[in-house]
């Protein structure tokens, strides 16, 4: 019987790490192949940053932009999300998005409205778990955490890559601008930083195929 099977509780995996790590590309491969729940939790702060956006809430009404996070009306399903009945599964990937979300995420009082709503997500038969602070404050008795990092260059040209195919504008200079600041802003704020676990695998994927990831992955959670 491995280590996973003797916790009474559904067991957790987290996958953290830094903007473009693709961290939701593994934590969905692994999903998939294990038969666990998956919780995408940047997806809840660009849920948030959307909403905010669309009612016009300025960035430094704290009360407002947390009574949005914790009243979000959305719906995760395998390939889409929708919030408020409509589908957002694109819009929330817009980078303007993403980069509202990573203000947004620096509010003590948004991730406090957040946090419950993640670890309702721990239901049998497990949950993988990718975000920023999954292994260091959301799961911090997760059964197996991962530290995905790659070189700031490699994670724009997958940025790159990625926003193409869902025929989204971009330039790679500003791209790695872009997650320059961003990685600056999530490993510097004062609530939850980016930092891996003490007890998380790093694992630097910059030369690695996303199929040697997912291995690497599903090794150590056996």
């Amino acid at each position: 019987m491995s280590q996973l099977e003797n916790i009474s509780t559904p067991p957790v995996i987290t996958i953290d790490g830094p903007a473009g790590s693709g961290k939701g590309t593994i934590a969905k491969q692994v999903a998939q192949q294990l038969g666990w729940h998956i919780l995408d939790s940047g997806a809840l702060y660009r849920l948030t940053a959307l909403a905010a956006l669309q009612s016009n809430i300025a960035i430094d009404d704290i009360a407002t932009l947390s009574h949005i996070a914790e009243n979000l009306d959305v719906v995760f399903k395998p390939d889409s999300i929708y919030l408020e009945g409509k589908e957002v599964t694109l819009a929330i990937r817009q980078e303007a998005c993403g980069n509202i979300a990573s203000k947004i995420a620096a509010i003590a009082e948004v991730r406090a409205a957040l946090l419950q709503r993640q670890r309702n997500f721990q239901q049998a038969p497990g949950l993988i778990a990718d975000g920023r602070d999954m292994g260091t404050v959301v799961f911090p008795n997760a059964s197996t955490k991962i530290y995905l990092t790659a070189t700031v260059e490699e994670r724009a040209k997958r940025r790159l890559n990625q926003l193409k195919q869902n025929k989204i504008s971009a330039s790679l200079p500003h791209l790695i601008k872009e997650i320059q600041t961003r990685d600056a802003r999530d490993m510097n704020r004062q609530s939850a930083p980016l930092k891996a676990a003490d007890d998380a695998l790093i694992i630097d994927s910059s030369d690695m195929s996303i199929e040697q990831v997912v291995k690497s992955v599903l090794q150590v959670c056996q």
